[in-house]
């Protein structure tokens, strides 16, 4: 789930629950619209959402006080209280093996662990290798872009999340640093990035 406010286009609280692709259906009722995808509830827009005090445009960080003010508001438009992941989404991967695509000489298949768990991560960096501890963007996870990070299949390979590089962590804006971050080795598989640096 990530929920995003956006002042220009009315005040208004774009939360995702769930991703999907188009066709969406709509529903407005009041202050909120529900967003269906088929029988399923993908998401809400929710307007006129100026006493929950959001400064920036953009991905509301969330943490647990910030939810509980979040599912106080949303109890008074009618909804139900959201349950969120708060776990990082960014964090350090150690890749333990690497091999060739099969059907891709450019792109790598990566098993990359991640502290609780395993990921196949697909990537197509030069200068990924096994035995790195690079930064990882966990399915759910929205880059600094405003792209999120969903499960994929990449030449017929599932992949879930991403290897990135510093341009993609909007740690640089520089043309040479092309390829992945690679991470002091010291690090921690599954550790938060952001609070490592």
């Amino acid at each position: 789930m990530n929920i995003f406010y956006n002042k220009k286009i009315g005040d208004v609280l774009l939360i995702t629950l769930n991703q999907a692709d188009e066709p969406f259906t709509y529903e407005k009722s009041g202050d909120v619209v529900t967003i269906r995808k088929d029988d399923e509830i993908v998401g809400y827009n929710v307007f006129n959402v100026t006493e929950l005090n959001i400064a920036t445009d953009g991905q509301v960080e969330l943490d647990d006080a910030r939810m509980k003010e979040i599912n106080a508001f949303l109890a008074t438009k009618g909804l139900e209280p959201l349950e969120v992941d708060l776990s990082p989404k960014f964090v350090v991967g150690h890749v333990d093996t690497m091999e060739k695509h099969p059907d891709a000489d450019k792109l790598n298949v990566c098993q990359v662990d991640v502290g609780d768990e395993v990921l196949q991560i697909v990537c197509g960096a030069k200068n990924v290798a096994a035995g790195q501890n690079v930064v990882v963007a966990k399915v759910g996870a929205v880059m600094p872009g405003g792209m999120i990070i969903k499960d994929a299949e990449l030449r017929g390979v599932p992949s879930s999340g991403m290897i990135c590089s510093e341009r993609e962590l909007g740690l640089t804006d520089s043309e040479e640093k092309k390829g992945i971050l690679v991470l002091d080795e010291s690090m921690t598989p599954g550790a938060d990035f952001f609070k490592q640096v």
